[in-house]
């Protein structure tokens, strides 16, 4: 029995190597860069399409990462997300360029103040309009603009989405450039509704949150998703009963999700 016992436990510990080595080789799949402005940097990781030939053009997503994976180490961003966008069918059926930028530790994406409801004491996040972009939303839209540049890329079919922090960041960056973006995901995110104007009819949208987020209320979202209706967009919405902050562990499982995104163009 105890010869039985420690198989079972060396497999174990087999398949669980063995599971971490292609997951550690997946995410080496990404290649390293990073953006300079003004003395600030941002690290970002870059996924080319598998057949990339630079004389094609392709479709361009930025991926955004919430609050916790901040940092300089150009690796922590990659914790959520990849692993949908990394699958052989999916690669495969969707030809494009990936980028996961990395928010410095003292900045944030969006230009947002968070505060405690005294009555409630619930965390809100207070969201600005027309306010300077915080370092991070400048280094991202310089990103996004040297990326623009690129032969190879199809300015007609540039895509941002985020999570938390990075849903904030994405409803923001594209009240700033609705020109660029063809299509945006928002998951945990929000904005101040007086933005809504900005991209409700230039920026199709399908937003997610888990309507018991203890993090981010979902009142964050559904409050956006009614402004843009009223400034005449038509957002997609889903918001997953009993689910708190980790919303975005369903949404980047969504089967439509993709084919939703890629098929819009400019």
């Amino acid at each position: 029995m105890n010869h039985i016992k420690v198989f079972i436990g060396m497999l174990s510990l087999l398949l669980a190597f063995s599971f971490s080595a292609r997951s550690q080789q997946n995410l080496s799949s990404f290649d390293r860069g990073s953006f300079a402005m003004k003395g600030d940097t941002l690290p970002y990781r870059l996924l080319f399409p598998k057949h990339f030939d630079p004389n094609k053009k392709y479709p361009l997503l930025f991926v955004l990462h919430g609050s916790g994976e901040r940092g300089n180490n150009n690796e922590a961003q990659l914790k959520y997300g990849p692993s949908r966008l990394l699958q052989d069918s999916v690669r495969e059926k969707y030809e494009a360029i990936v980028v996961f930028p990395q928010c410095p530790a003292n900045s944030y994406w969006s230009n947002v103040q968070q505060e405690t409801d005294p009555a409630t004491q619930k965390r809100k996040f207070v969201f600005q309009v027309n306010e300077q972009p915080t370092i991070a939303m400048s280094l991202l839209m310089g990103l996004v603009d040297q990326f623009l540049d690129k032969p190879f890329v199809d300015k007609h079919r540039v895509y941002i989405g985020g999570l938390s922090m990075g849903g904030m960041g994405t409803l923001e960056i594209i009240g700033r450039e609705p020109k660029i973006f063809a299509a945006a995901f928002s998951i945990a995110g929000g904005d101040n509704t007086l933005n809504a104007k900005k991209y409700a009819k230039k920026v199709p949208l399908w937003i997610f949150h888990g309507s018991k987020d203890s993090v981010v209320p979902a009142d964050h979202s559904e409050v956006i998703v009614a402004a843009i209706k009223e400034a005449g967009g038509d957002p997609k919405f889903t918001l997953y009963q009993g689910v708190d902050h980790n919303s975005w562990d369903y949404a980047f499982k969504e089967p439509e999700l993709l084919s939703w995104l890629f098929s819009h163009s400019k």
